[in-house]
């Protein structure tokens, strides 16, 4: 096949990753706490295809000898950005926002085994115990438990009245007999190494195997601790900035466009070398 074309090809179907990415990114421009992804290329490998020089001829020559052909570009990675999005006041008790770059919940979901995830997404509700009728789980939207700062759900008492979460993440009910009690901390982590962490569907994010990546989770997360990062009442938007992603749309398409074009061009000149006649 014309080098071209093969050029082209492969560079076409690395941009269909980038207007996928960019899909992606408009398609959650109104959830919750959702980090936007950008994608990186870098060349592929090339090609020095070197040329008989002339002795005579080449006195005075500035540029270099042969031609460099390339084979396109590929996607090196998509980063994760973790610019703070807006943040929208709602009035409820249980919507909770972080006010600093890089730092999650954390939950877990409720089948045995289940891995630790991430999520900025502060919008929290209660759940029946179904072993204790006198406790409430803290769950996000699916159902995951949300995690506190010893590694257990956190649990509210059935019989409250009111919650307070501190900006520093303690979690304090009053109860119906006015009495207040101090049930928790969240478990609030800082992420030092967010280029690791891998989408896990529902706004969650998760870590790969860190043990092939000579890893541990001390690593790659710092705790939170007596330090005012939450906002009770509120939501973090998304971070998504709708104006720049259509305009990269548009620079992904044309550069599509382009590579179009160029396999057109290379079939019509084969087809003019394939109707020469002798």
């Amino acid at each position: 096949m014309n080098q071209s074309m093969i050029t082209a090809s492969v560079t076409m179907g690395q941009l269909q990753k980038k207007l996928d990415t960019i899909s992606n990114n408009v398609a959650n421009v109104n959830t919750n706490g959702f980090k936007r992804r950008d994608v990186q290329f870098q060349d592929l490998l090339f090609q020095q295809l070197n040329n008989q020089t002339v002795a005579s001829q080449e006195t005075g020559r500035n540029t270099p000898f042969g031609l460099r052909v390339g084979s396109g570009a590929r996607v090196s990675q998509t980063n994760v950005r973790m610019e703070q999005g807006s943040i929208m006041q709602t009035g409820r008790a249980l919507d909770l926002a972080l006010s600093e770059k890089g730092v999650f919940f954390e939950a877990m979901p409720t089948e045995p085994g289940g891995e630790r995830r991430f999520t900025r997404d502060g919008t929290f509700y209660l759940s029946p115990n179904p072993n204790n009728g006198e406790e409430l789980y803290l769950v996000t939207g699916d159902g995951d438990y949300v995690m506190s700062s010893t590694g257990t759900p956190m649990v509210i008492p059935a019989n409250y009245d009111s919650i307070r979460v501190t900006e520093e993440g303690r979690v304090e009910v009053t109860l119906k007999d006015n009495t207040q009690r101090n049930v928790g901390q969240l478990q609030l982590v800082k992420i030092t190494k967010p280029q690791l962490l891998q989408n896990n569907g529902d706004n969650f994010y998760t870590f790969p195997n860190l043990q092939e990546l000579g890893l541990n989770f001390g690593d790659v997360v710092d705790n939170v601790v007596n330090r005012g990062v939450l906002i009770q009442g509120a939501l973090e938007g998304s971070n998504v900035d709708l104006g720049k992603e259509m305009s990269e749309l548009i620079l992904a398409q044309r550069a599509y466009q382009f590579n179009t074009r160029s396999i057109s061009i290379a079939d019509q000149m084969m087809g003019l070398v394939n109707n020469i006649r002798g």
